[in-house]
């Protein structure tokens, strides 16, 4: 029963086929999950029915409520005859085998639970139970490599006082009593035992309550060192688990390190938990509880270097498209409810900048352009309030816009950012397609043709889709002159840098020779060549790269080059925006997201990571000054020449 109920309380609160009553229900779950092999569940199954019965015998012997097999030949051998044996020698080998066999499946189940009651590995002692710091103590904890080892012994001695809403309850001081030894460990063979220890008191400021977290880390103790490498590494990642500590179920699920799967099983399987939805606030509820697993699941990953960049970035993209796909189609249902629809046509869904480039990385925004089809500009939909095209679509985009914006007890799904749609903050929230259509051909910037770079359809009806990707290749391979077009590139890239122009080498984004100038060369060589090569059309940085090589447009040893620069600043971005919010600040940045920084990027130190950086946007503005300005100066020399004449 306790094996049972103990994998029922880890596992429960994500698993509703675990919430049975019968413990023989929940074995056979369990190994349906594959959280137990068929031996075990059978020998657990067979254990259970057989003690059941002897239990039940040996209380209707003498008709009370006793458990334990007599202590007597005559109690053993009467007992024996009861449950049908002709000796008590073979009832006493069934008992002891079903016996041993519980027990070994049990002590399997927990074989990883650290000896709690054992001394550090350093040696000496810990006590946090005075009213005073214990000098044994303080110079345990420095040997563990706590440079300020009174401040921990004083917050320790906090916890243990219950002066955090996790530690009020005496179950939660027992544990975490029982727990201090292995966590101090964890922490002191981070880059930065005291920095990770004052995050982790931060983390255990945060959590609403204990008991259910510290009994996780005591079925499974690694747990503590992925807690220990997150809060040296990634603050950012430790404050949002502090809010939702329920996230590290997850690590405990197999597979947790394995690759993400495919979209197609990704919307399989949110499709299958939006099935125990009962509204649209479920739904909601189930997408958010969904999406931070498996964003939980590649943060951790890349963290931990199991994952680098470019398959995190897919894998997030990936989740991206499902849950706008899922949240769609479950706003869609809602207002359909009220409003009807219409008899054809529909809405389709573009991605834009890193979503559409599949470039996603943890807490990026969503670029989003809505594109709608309907019947004709009279037709109204056919609910009991109904309305016209461009109020519907412009109401139901604005549910998928709040639908994956809105803050509820799971946290929000995405930002959204709208900027990118067709006449920017002047134009309606979603275009009709004529509209689409004839607002690119006709009058967009060449920065909204860049921006189309990367538009990617994330879904929509096949008809409308089609009719998207060819309104956007026809402004795309638009002919243009390749000098006037790097002027206007060249200018662009000032404004920009005006307002955003930095020399902070961690800056990625911004900095000159960084990740704008690398996006702008290759948006640039694609509008210029994609009249004659379509191919160079591809919306992710990396494979552009190479398809533009592969056309000629780019010599290998610049794309070379540019390849390996976008593929440094990308993991290096991914990997600040993993475990920081705001701004890298290079001065105060914690030594456990220096040494991160230093493993995505695969520099043996931060030094030569900073040397790396400064090289490398040297390089790459001396690329686009090659490539877009030496361009955009053919074009002053033509119109000095052309005022001579």
């Amino acid at each position: 029963e306790f094996f049972a109920q103990t994998q029922q309380l880890i596992w429960g609160g994500r698993h509703q086929a675990l919430r049975v009553r019968r413990t023989e229900d929940a074995i056979q779950v369990l190994c349906e999950m594959e959280q137990i092999s068929a031996d075990a569940a059978r020998d657990l199954i067979d254990a259970y029915w057989f003690l059941r019965r002897v239990e039940h015998r040996i209380q209707m012997i003498n008709d009370t409520q006793a458990h334990s097999v007599p202590d007597d030949d005559e109690g053993v051998n009467r007992l024996a005859a009861f449950l049908g044996y002709d000796d008590a020698a073979q009832f006493e080998l069934d008992l002891t085998s079903h016996l041993r066999r519980v027990a070994d499946h049990s002590d399997g189940l927990f074989e990883d639970a650290p000896d709690l009651g054992a001394p550090t590995p350093q040696g000496g002692n810990l006590s946090f139970t005075s009213a005073d710091d214990d000098p044994g103590t303080l110079e345990t904890l420095e040997k563990m490599g706590f440079k300020q080892a009174r401040t921990v012994s004083q917050a320790i001695r906090a916890w243990h006082h219950g002066r955090l809403r996790a530690t009020r309850s005496t179950r939660a001081r027992q544990l975490l009593t029982e727990l201090t030894p292995t966590l101090l460990t964890a922490l002191g063979q981070t880059a930065n035992p005291d920095q990770a220890f004052t995050r982790f008191d931060a983390f255990l400021g945060n959590l609403p309550a204990g008991v259910q977290l510290f009994s996780l880390f005591q079925a499974a103790p690694k747990l503590l060192d992925l807690i220990a490498e997150i809060v040296g590494s990634a603050p950012r990642i430790a404050d949002y688990l502090s809010r939702h500590a329920e996230l590290l179920d997850a690590v405990l699920a197999p597979g947790f390190y394995d690759e993400v799967p495919p979209k197609d099983v990704l919307r399989e399987t949110l499709a299958e938990r939006l099935t125990l939805a009962d509204d649209l606030q479920d739904r909601l509820e189930i997408a958010r509880n969904w999406g931070a697993d498996v964003k939980f699941q590649v943060s951790a990953q890349q963290l931990l270097g199991v994952r680098g960049f470019t398959e995190a970035a897919c894998a997030l993209t990936d989740i991206g498209d499902v849950l706008i796909e899922a949240m769609l189609g479950a706003v869609s249902g809602e207002f359909a409810l009220r409003h009807g629809h219409f008899e054809s046509g529909g809405l389709a869904v573009l991605g834009l900048g890193k979503l559409g480039g599949r470039l996603l990385t943890r807490g990026s925004d969503l670029d989003l352009v809505f594109v709608y089809q309907a019947p004709g500009p009279n037709a109204m939909s056919d609910g009991e309030r109904p309305l016209s095209p461009p109020v519907y679509y412009a109401r139901l985009c604005q549910r998928l816009i709040t639908a994956l914006t809105v803050q509820t007890g799971a946290g929000l799904l995405y930002e959204v950012d709208m900027r990118l749609r067709p006449m920017g903050s002047d134009g309606p929230l979603a275009s009709e397609i004529s509209a689409f259509e004839r607002y690119y051909r006709d009058d967009a910037w060449t920065w909204e043709a860049m921006a189309l770079t990367r538009a990617r359809p994330i879904t929509g009806p096949a008809d409308l889709v089609t009719r998207i990707e060819s309104a956007i290749e026809t402004k795309l391979r638009q002919p243009r002159d390749p000098a006037v077009l790097a002027t206007e590139v060249r200018d662009m890239r000032t404004r920009m840098a005006k307002e955003h122009g930095t020399s902070d080498p961690f800056a990625i984004k911004h900095v000159r020779g960084g990740l704008v100038d690398i996006e702008f060369i290759v948006q640039y060589l694609q509008l210029r060549d994609a009249e004659t090569h379509p191919d160079v059309l591809v919306t992710n940085t990396l494979d552009a790269l190479a398809a533009l090589t592969q056309a000629g447009s780019l010599d290998q040893g610049r794309a070379d080059d540019l390849m390996s620069a976008a593929t440094l600043y990308y993991n290096a971005q991914a990997m600040r925006r993993l475990s920081l919010s705001g701004d890298f600040e290079e001065d105060t940045a914690p030594e456990g997201l220096r040494r991160a920084l230093c493993r995505a990027t695969g520099m043996s130190d931060f030094s030569a990571l900073r040397r790396q950086l400064l090289d490398t946007q040297e390089r790459v503005h001396t690329h686009f000054v090659d490539v877009i300005e030496g361009a955009a100066r053919n074009v002053s020399q033509q119109e000095q020449t052309t005022r001579r004449s």
